[in-house]
């Protein structure tokens, strides 16, 4: 069986109703276990105190923020050189998502950074390249939406999508290049010094593993509804030339 089979529309569509019932299931066990046992049966930290716990919404928002925008610019890669319409539909599917989760990461970045830092922004190079990841989410949501051509709108947002996917990538590793010291290093890391307390990383591990299914899951629903939609234009474009 070829991956590309679920370019069609209806092999897509049927495949979902089989699997999207298992991800809503996924989401709900990760991100309710996670959760609880994050935000109640977890200490506070030495330093943070128990402000460090908003880490199981930042850290696993903030990441898909940046998968997003990477899962975004794969499939505009498939449209512009394989044409298929359901790869487009599923970047545009996943940009209301992606900053949706954008929004949350800078939201509850501010709140964890306020007493940390003694305020909620700071112009650290990290935060600034999310800042204009939010805005190129925006931007692209807008050109969908201001194009009326389906094609044109999913060739002109996928020319954007390769230029904001600079800023997804700076956004995640830019502490390697401008170490300012006011953002931490990586919460999740293979070294033991940097690498966050057993304590909070294995419900950190299970709320990081919702948000991506509960992206997967939005983003499989989200194309579904893209696909009908595109369906029923083309229905009522034929009404209305006969």
């Amino acid at each position: 069986m070829s991956l590309w089979e679920y370019a069609n529309p209806r092999k897509f569509i049927a495949t979902t109703d089989v699997v999207l019932p298992w991800f809503w299931a996924g989401t709900i066990a990760c991100l309710v276990v996670g959760l609880i046992w994050g935000f109640f049966f977890t200490p506070d930290d030495f330093r943070q105190g128990s402000t460090v716990k908003i880490i199981y919404l930042h850290v696993p928002s903030a990441l898909m923020a940046i998968n997003a925008w990477l899962m975004m610019l794969v499939a505009s890669l498939i449209w512009l050189i394989r044409r298929h319409h359901v790869s487009a539909l599923a970047a545009k599917a996943a940009a209301p998502v992606g900053i949706a989760m954008t929004l949350i990461a800078l939201l509850t970045g501010a709140i964890w950074g306020a007493p940390i830092w003694g305020k909620p922004w700071a112009w650290d190079p990290r935060l600034t390249s999310f800042l204009w990841l939010f805005l190129f989410y925006i931007g692209y949501i807008v050109l969908w939406q201001a194009l009326d051509d389906m094609d044109t709108a999913a060739d002109m947002t996928s020319i954007l999508c390769l230029v904001g996917s600079v800023f997804a990538l700076l956004s995640r590793y830019a502490f390697l290049f401008w170490n300012s010291g006011l953002h931490q290093e990586a919460s999740l890391s293979l070294d033991k010094e940097t690498n966050i307390a057993d304590v909070f990383y294995y419900p950190l591990l299970l709320c990081i593993a919702g948000f991506v299914l509960l992206f997967i899951t939005l983003v499989l629903v989200r194309t579904r509804m893209e696909i009908r939609a595109r369906r029923m234009k083309a229905l009522i474009a034929r009404e209305r030339m006969v």
